[in-house]
């Protein structure tokens, strides 16, 4: 059977076809569901989706036509299809983490995040690979093999979240939801060339989030383009009496903050955007850097004023996270250990069946991650790394802090110092990691930022990243919609 194609339609546009009528909810899913199949179909798999279930979509499509006949209208994701990273819990479908540690696992309560988006229209297709525990930034490191970026399957799709950046590069979703800990929804949005979105720690609800480093984790939106982000982002955050981390502060009308200014010839004016010169060393792809420099050169002629800053701590960003990262990790995954629920050994003494159970099911990343966080955390190592980690972090914070008190609106770098690598390439895990160095910072620092294609080297996506001050999610939409109109098509040349 032959369905209608939306898959370049953006989400406000395809739930503004299913509120007036023109598509139903039930065409919207079945044609997001039939993407889904031909992506995963074939020698040459993408490997972006790990867990769909069609009857339930489409009994979901069904459920609210039928509310919408009833109410004449339904919400601002009404008829929307959208996936899931498996990290977040869902009702009726496997959140298994990508690991072997879960498999089987179906959680028994849904993340805030995705309620929230349900209770709008949307529409939960599938469950998005992911590196496992999201320990990674290729979607390599999954029990089900690696993902494959859509705009070239001999490359990485970015991690953790390249399930997710992939299925909406796809055209499988107009929208889809991942996580951030150290850059994992803004890396592999650059690679795959679409938005994706890490708010200010606290501004999204964490529960149903698989815990990796609670003090870092985010739930944050992948999607087609800026105005998506921004409205999916308006969704989903909020206070929650589930996550005690969760700020109270009022959440703003992003869209509103911006749309209007869409017919301005200078909608940034009055803005001072800072560039600092750290994001810009001299090891960074130059196509990427000449992007950067178009980028720069338009935020000028929108108005706005470009100034240098200097962020002197951004070298330390790298040691300091994979201290602070896997030390959390490895007490949040303590619990993993086959007796509550998971995979379980069956060995008959107790420590055989912990250590067992724990040996087979985490991957080598996963175990890497949990022995480095657990020496850095004990006796004796403590005070010589984790406590000095998290001095270092307040002087990154405070680099940030600065920057934004001297009048600077909004940083304006990189998202990542090089296009999407081939599958296998990095072996080195130190390499891998240093694809995150212009990301993790403000996950340390806790501000928000996000990525929005600015071109192309070598056919490949290239993202450039926005970062603002805490809660200043409505700047950092304003710059990053101005200079997404302004870009136009060459964002994707």
């Amino acid at each position: 059977m032959t369905f209608p194609d939306f898959s370049r339609l953006s989400a406000t546009a395809l739930a503004a076809k299913v509120d007036g009528g023109n598509v139903s909810p039930l065409d919207s899913i079945n044609a997001s569901l039939a993407r889904a199949r031909e992506a995963g179909a074939g020698r040459e798999s993408l490997n972006l989706i790990l867990w769909s279930n069609e009857q339930l979509a489409r009994r979901d499509a069904a459920s609210l036509a039928e509310g919408m006949n009833r109410a004449g209208k339904g919400g601002r994701l009404a008829g929307i299809p959208i996936a899931v990273k498996d990290n977040l819990a869902t009702l009726g479908l496997p959140t298994t983490c990508a690991s072997k540690i879960l498999a089987g696992y179906v959680s028994p309560y849904e993340a805030t995040a995705v309620a929230r988006l349900r209770e709008e229209g949307a529409i939960v297709v599938a469950k998005t690979n992911m590196d496992e525990f999201a320990m990674g930034s290729s979607t390599e490191n999954s029990a089900y093999g690696p993902a494959r970026n859509p705009i070239d399957l001999r490359r990485v799709p970015g991690g953790s979240s390249g399930g997710s950046a992939g299925a909406v590069a796809a055209g499988i979703v107009p929208l889809a939801l991942g996580s951030e800990t150290g850059g994992s929804v803004r890396q592999p949005a650059a690679f795959c060339g679409v938005v994706g979105v890490k708010p200010t720690y606290g501004r999204v609800s964490r529960f149903g989030l698989v815990a990796f480093a609670s003090s870092l984790d985010q739930i944050g939106p992948i999607a087609r383009n800026v105005d998506d982000a921004a409205l999916a982002l308006e969704i989903i955050s909020g206070v929650d009496p589930n996550d005690s981390t969760c700020s109270s502060r009022k959440v703003d009308t992003y869209r509103d903050e911006f749309l209007p200014l869409a017919t301005s010839a200078e909608p940034l004016d009055g803005m001072t955007i800072g560039v600092p010169e750290e994001y810009f060393p001299e090891m960074l792809d130059p196509g990427i850097r000449a992007l950067c420099e178009r980028s720069i050169d338009l935020l000028k002629s929108l108005g706005a004023k470009v100034v240098d800053v200097k962020m002197p701590n951004t070298a330390l960003a790298i040691p300091v996270y994979y201290i602070i990262a896997p030390a959390e990790a490895s007490s949040n995954l303590a619990r993993f250990d086959g007796v509550r629920y998971g995979a379980r050994a069956e060995t008959a003494a107790l420590r055989d069946m912990y250590a067992e159970t724990r040996s087979k099911g985490f991957g080598d990343e996963v175990t890497r991650r949990i022995l480095l966080g657990t020496y850095v955390l004990s006796a004796g190592y403590y005070d010589a790394y984790y406590r000095k980690a998290q001095s270092v972090r307040g002087l990154i914070t405070r680099d940030f802090r600065d920057a934004f008190g001297r009048g600077i609106d909004a940083l304006f770098t990189p998202t990542t110092p090089t296009t999407a690598f081939a599958i296998g390439a990095l072996t080195d895990p130190y390499e891998m990691y240093m694809s995150d160095i212009f990301t993790v910072t403000a996950n340390l620092a806790g501000v928000p930022a996000m990525s929005l294609p600015i071109g192309r080297v070598g056919g490949l996506p290239v993202g450039g990243q926005i970062i603002a001050s805490h809660f200043c999610e409505s700047t950092m939409f304003r710059v990053a919609y101005a200079l997404e109109a302004a870009l136009g098509g060459e964002a994707h040349q």
